[in-house]
């Protein structure tokens, strides 16, 4: 895999953490992350996880890759916060 692909999956991953601790329904912390700054971030980490998948790819198939990223992530991120707030007895 190239390296720019791998960067620019992790960072839209991380984009999609960020977004989710920023929603006050969020269970995988405490207490959610300020709304603003952490959903800012969230969006320039997205932006920058498709320019670096669109510089190893073509733009559609960079698309296509970021949107199954996103799926999966805003898919797995609940039920691991549920999973992780029943162990910890909320």
């Amino acid at each position: 895999m190239q390296t720019f692909t791998l960067i620019g999956l992790a960072a839209a991953l991380l984009g999609c953490s960020s977004l989710y601790l920023a929603s006050p329904n969020q269970r995988l912390l405490a207490a959610r992350w300020p709304a603003r700054p952490t959903r800012i971030a969230g969006a320039a980490l997205l932006a920058a996880g498709w320019l670096t998948l669109a510089r190893d790819m073509q733009a559609l198939t960079a698309t296509f890759t970021f949107i199954v990223v996103l799926m999966l992530a805003f898919a797995v991120l609940p039920y691991a916060g549920a999973l992780l707030g029943s162990g910890r007895g909320r």
